[in-house]
């Protein structure tokens, strides 16, 4: 029924639209162009259909067609043109839930919260993560908890078909949040916004978070050791630290990350830490999403946590062993994926999903000897940051 109902409208739709343009033939090419394009807009705002998909009904929320109006809007890309035109929009259908995860007897005391920004279709990547450095555990003394945070893709049967083997992931491991919104890359800021809401209301007492991507190398022993040593803080004070960030938006149109003035007039960003991979406080967890209430969304999310921190007055801070653009070893004939490389790492971006089964072994064999001279990183990351 909700196939014939969309084959319809498109149908009409075209149908309109042909005979708004035979209608005025006589007029010049420019003005028929106008007015259908006019038309094509208004039809579109009446039945509330996306730009970029007219033919699908899975919008739940109203263009905001004031976008239309922006200088220079309709030689914008598709999909900045999307983002300008839904950037309001922050309500989406929650397909797969765990308001369990951090209640119970056993995990009411979650110290580490792993925040996973994945895709449907990435299911190796997750497989790989539960059974290594994702894997919930109990480790000196406190729980790392985890959960993937992944929006839908495809259409029709290949979407369905992906949402049906989240529903059986989420029936067998209990890890996955999926809300019914358009996984991408300008939507991660979205998917950011989505997840502290969700933590908000289910997860306000995990003490501390890891935010990072499905194709990381990460090191949780390394993490805990880190946060249990914030003597200090117990995730009820700031803390925000990963690779440090600082620059501008990428106006070049080619680039992934372009942002053109229409989107960021500001030529500036505050400092920010990569999106690959950041730790990060419960308490400041909390107050990136008060702050969110009232910051109009960008498309950059980590660009975007840098703006909620500083609205709040804080800052993020530098850790040495987080190495979001990769980990630079030292030039010779060398093998770069020598686990002696990442044993005292807390996280690598860009990892192969066998790569990452592979390193986490190596680097906990009890039988690997690393030469201090051979294999020096500049200095220990964890020693590093405590100041020794």
């Amino acid at each position: 029924m909700r196939k014939k109902i969309k084959e319809t409208i498109a149908l009409i739709l075209t149908g309109v639209v042909c005979l708004f343009i035979f209608m005025n033939k006589n007029d010049t090419e420019d003005d028929t162009m106008s007015n259908s394009i006019d038309t094509y807009k208004m039809l579109r705002q009446q039945i509330h259909l996306p730009r970029s998909d007219i033919f699908q009904l899975s919008s739940p929320c109203q263009q905001n067609m004031s976008a239309y109006n922006v200088t220079g809007f309709s030689t914008l890309p598709g999909h900045i043109q999307d983002f300008l035109l839904y950037r309001h929009c922050r309500n989406f259908p929650m397909l797969l839930d765990l308001p369990n995860k951090c209640g119970g007897p056993l995990n009411s005391d979650v110290f580490l919260l792993l925040v996973i920004k994945s895709s449907p279709e990435n299911y190796e990547r997750r497989e790989v993560l539960r059974k290594t450095w994702a894997e919930e555990r109990l480790h000196k003394g406190v729980w790392i908890r985890r959960v993937f945070i992944i929006g839908t893709t495809k259409t029709g049967f290949e979407k369905r078909r992906l949402n049906k083997l989240l529903k059986l992931e989420n029936n067998e491991n209990k890890d996955i949040l999926q809300w019914d919104f358009k996984d991408s890359f300008f939507n991660l800021t979205l998917k950011q916004v989505l997840f502290l809401e969700w933590m908000d209301r289910w997860c306000p007492q995990a003490r501390f978070l890891f935010n990072g991507d499905d194709d990381v190398f990460a090191n949780t022993f390394n993490m805990i050791e880190y946060l249990q040593g914030q003597e200090d803080n117990d995730g009820s004070k700031h803390l925000f630290t990963g690779q440090l960030m600082s620059g501008g938006p990428v106006r070049d149109s080619s680039s992934k990350y372009f942002v053109p003035v229409q989107v960021q007039e500001s030529k500036r960003y505050p400092p920010y830490c990569s999106g690959g991979g950041f730790v990060l406080s419960g308490f400041t967890a909390r107050t990136i999403y008060k702050m969110s209430h009232s910051i109009i969304l960008l498309p950059i999310d980590d660009v975007y946590m840098g703006m909620c921190l500083e609205k709040a007055g804080l800052k993020p801070t530098s850790h040495f062993g987080v190495r979001c653009t990769g980990l630079h070893v030292p030039a010779g004939n060398v093998d770069k994926f020598n686990p002696c490389f990442y044993r005292e790492i807390i996280l690598v971006h860009r990892f192969l999903p066998h790569m990452i089964f592979v390193m986490w072994n190596e680097i906990q064999n009890p039988h690997l000897q690393c030469g201090k001279t051979n294999y020096s990183l500049q200095g220990s990351p964890l020693t590093k940051e405590r100041g020794v």
